[in-house]
């Protein structure tokens, strides 16, 4: 391999990882990961019902604490 082509994918590379890095930051800016149990929760529940009862399943566990 030529050293051009290897100093073009190095250059490719730190600019996706450069990218990745900032939209890391940016996800943490806005608070994309501050949620940690509402997401996977509203895999859990099928209907309404269900997602009733953990709303105030979770109320009651936290109004106790």
């Amino acid at each position: 391999m030529s050293s051009w082509v290897v100093a073009l994918m190095l250059g490719v590379s730190l600019c996706m990882g450069f990218l990745g890095l900032v939209a890391f930051l940016w996800g943490l800016k806005n608070g994309q990961f501050d949620d940690k149990e509402r997401m996977m929760r509203g895999v859990l529940f099928d209907d309404t019902e269900d997602l009733n009862s953990a709303h105030l399943s979770e109320k009651n566990h936290t109004t106790k604490k």
